[in-house]
């Protein structure tokens, strides 16, 4: 699989939200020369609390709009959900928790970019699908209180085809990162192991020894490093998530700066540092 500049471009937008806000293709918007590469799911999206008519709340927390930036922090939600007027009689939008909005993005930040001394600035951001999905709960939420369901894709059985697959590649090589972080398992499945990589984070080991290793890649003419880590959801604990991962995670944030690599003996910062050219 090589990557092309005759790949075509995702259409702007994928459907709308039952809010009637259009769902973006979310991309990385800074497209400078990166030291990592971070490959997740698909984009997540602003959420708000709709409520009835009456006063009563009719969903707690649903997608509304699509988030401002990939892997989105949370800022300026309640702003973006008082510009949002969802169909007429259906009810008005007040913010989510704020724990709702940006979660994932924070998760990346805290607990995998600065453990090992990264910032968004040294980051280029991709999701395998890169605009929101309606997952199942929120599908049933629409349907118990008789919302519209417009055409907002639910997620979909195959999260990369090979077209998007070499999307993705041809970012990688545009981000010049030498350096490839997976979020949970569908990245290595849907993208890693095409290169040769194990389909599941599991097959790396999940023990304390075992998380959060280097493994040598080769994309295509190149040879980058991948690091395979859990999900932010799992690290996070956000709503449904595996305790196991988010221990191990949680033991190997202090630790990165000490621990030796299954391929190479230096520390993790020296390694990636010689790769990075930093």
């Amino acid at each position: 699989m090589t990557p092309s500049s005759a790949i075509p471009i995702f259409h702007t937008t994928a459907g709308s939200f039952p809010s009637g806000q259009p769902i973006l293709h979310i991309r990385q918007a800074d497209r400078t020369p990166k030291r990592v590469f971070v490959l997740g799911v698909y984009a997540s999206a602003v959420h708000a609390r709709w409520k009835h008519p009456d006063g009563r709340t009719r969903i707690t927390a649903i997608a509304v709009a699509s988030e401002p930036e990939i892997f989105w922090r949370g800022e300026g939600a309640d702003q973006i959900i008082a510009g949002i007027r969802p169909p007429d009689g259906t009810g008005s939008l007040e913010p989510a928790g704020t724990s709702l909005n940006g979660p994932s993005g924070r998760a990346l930040d805290e607990r995998i970019l600065s453990p090992l001394g990264l910032t968004r600035a040294d980051t280029w951001l991709c999701d395998l699908v890169p605009h929101s999905c309606m997952n199942p709960s929120q599908e049933a939420a629409l349907l118990r209180e008789g919302l519209p369901i417009p055409d907002w894709p639910r997620v979909p059985r195959i999260l990369a085809d090979d077209l998007r697959r070499a999307e993705i590649h041809a970012e990688i090589e545009e981000s010049e990162a030498n350096v490839l972080i997976t979020l949970g398992d569908h990245p290595l499945r849907w993208f890693a192991s095409l290169f040769g990589s194990h389909s599941r984070l599991s097959d790396y080991g999940d023990t304390a020894a075992t998380y959060g290793q280097i493994h040598r890649l080769s994309i295509g003419s190149r040879s980058i490093l991948l690091l395979p880590l859990a999900h932010p959801r799992q690290i996070a604990r956000l709503g449904a998530h595996s305790e196991k991962w988010a221990t191990l995670h949680a033991a190997w944030q202090p630790t990165v700066p000490d621990t030796p690599l299954c391929t190479s003996p230096p520390p993790f910062p020296a390694l990636v540092a010689e790769l990075t050219n930093e």
